[in-house]
Order: structure tokens, then sequence, then C-alpha cells
């Protein structure tokens, strides 16, 4: 049986990891740059959050033509619509960005700025 002391050591040991894994995932989810692949008929991400003034970058990763559209958000954007190549937005204002294809409205995701 392990003594009562060891025991809350290693309660205490658990809960630091935890709480830094934890901040640590944070700060990696209000990253100042993010990529999100679109490929065929999918976003590569459903939600992402991102610090305000976070610069996004989709990446095109199939044969078909799409787009990234806002739906609705505290501001709008729109991407070309492409089979290859790149889109990056810098988002400037926080808030719930709802995204999608306008070729295939069954493709969304959720930007979350803060």
């Amino acid at each position: 049986m392990i003594p009562r002391a060891r025991r809350r050591r290693r309660t205490i040991a658990l809960l630091v990891a935890t709480v830094a894994v934890l901040a640590s995932c944070a700060v990696v989810a209000l990253a100042s740059t993010a990529s999100v692949k679109v490929g065929d008929n999918y976003f590569g991400v459903k939600r992402l959050t991102v610090g305000r003034g976070a610069r996004v970058t989709w990446r095109w990763a199939g044969v078909l033509n799409h787009n990234v559209t806002v739906k609705s958000g505290p501001a709008t954007f729109r991407s070309r619509t492409q089979a290859r190549g790149t889109f990056s937005h810098v988002f400037s204002r926080a808030g719930t960005y709802t995204l999608y294809c306008t070729i295939h409205p069954f493709m969304k995701m959720t930007v979350v700025v803060r």
C-alpha cells in the first residue's frame, strides 16, 4: 500500500503535468498562423481557434474547384474558386466565423477569433 504522502505527491505531480499540457494547447490554439487543408469536398478541420491578427492559410489538395467564403461573422471575405494553390486571410476582428464553399455548401468550418 502506498503511503498517504506519496499518493498526495503523485496526485499533485499529475495535476501540474495536466495543467502544463492544457496551457501548451491553449498557446498552440491561439497561434499567429494556421494552415487548413481543402480536400475534395471537405475542410481539413471543422473548428479552429486563433488569436486576433492570426493569418490562416487554406491549401488546396485535390482536383475539384472549391472556395472559402464567410457565411456569417464579424467580417466577410471570399477566396477565388480554385482547384490548386493557397488562400490566406488575416483575422483582425474577434468573433466566430462560419465558413463554407459556395459550390459545395455541405463543406463547412468554424473559425473562432479571440
